[in-house]
């Protein structure tokens, strides 16, 4: 039985113009997460990850750790991108938001995508330039249904995001979607979730780790955003 390894990005640009790159924290998480791997002797037999600079990023830091040995081809898949977060927000708070710069902003902004993200699975709000809710799961399944039918037996690295993370956790759980919107908002930068991958189906071994950075050294660079 294989396993299958997704990881969300490391730290990237909230509240900066392009969120969409990786912080210098966030580089460092990703270059720590390798390493760890490569203490272990983990090796990958094939790699997946969304087409987003910060995926593209936080798998070059991931395999530099690794070292040597580990230039495996990537397949890229769209499915595994994060859905539109602004788009989101605009759906149902078409006003400018302020930058959210000090604590009950990050909050307000959080409730909000949350709310957004319920709406938006319930089918109530279409965001601009967004598949429905129905085609963005539909894209995450079709990447799990690949890996299964592909690499049983494997062990597989997926690098995405929280969105499609969570979308994944909730098909293997089969969670409602008020839980895969929790699950979403908990995971951490460079946290890893584990799938058991056999034939027949995925199974959750693990969610939201960061066993990595479980010292003294490295604890302060736990993240979120």
């Amino acid at each position: 039985m294989g396993t299958l390894y997704l990881v969300r990005h490391g730290q990237a640009s909230f509240g900066a113009d392009d969120y969409d790159q990786l912080s210098e924290r966030g580089q460092a998480q990703a270059l720590r997460l390798g390493e760890y791997w490569r203490e272990r002797g983990l090796k990958f037999d094939a790699v997946y990850t969304g087409t987003l600079k910060r995926h593209s990023q936080t798998l070059a830091g991931i395999v530099q750790g690794l070292g040597e040995g580990s230039d495996l081809p990537v397949q890229n898949r769209p499915g595994l991108n994060e859905y539109d977060s602004k788009a989101l927000l605009h759906a149902i708070h078409p006003a400018p938001l302020p930058k959210p710069d000090t604590p009950e902003l990050y909050r307000h902004h959080f409730r909000l995508l949350c709310d957004a993200l319920s709406q938006w699975m319930g089918g109530t709000i279409s965001p601009a330039g967004m598949p429905d809710w129905n085609g963005f799961s539909d894209g995450v399944h079709q990447v799990l249904e690949e890996v299964r039918h592909r690499h049983s037996g494997q062990n597989v690295l997926l690098v995405s995001s929280g969105g499609p993370i969570s979308t994944a956790m909730g098909q293997v759980l089969g969670t409602a979607p008020e839980v895969t919107i929790a699950l979403n908002m908990r995971l951490r930068n460079i946290a890893v979730t584990e799938f058991s991958i056999s034939p027949k189906r995925l199974m959750l071994q693990s969610f939201n780790t960061l066993n990595h950075l479980d010292s003294d050294q490295h604890r302060s660079w736990i993240t979120s955003a």
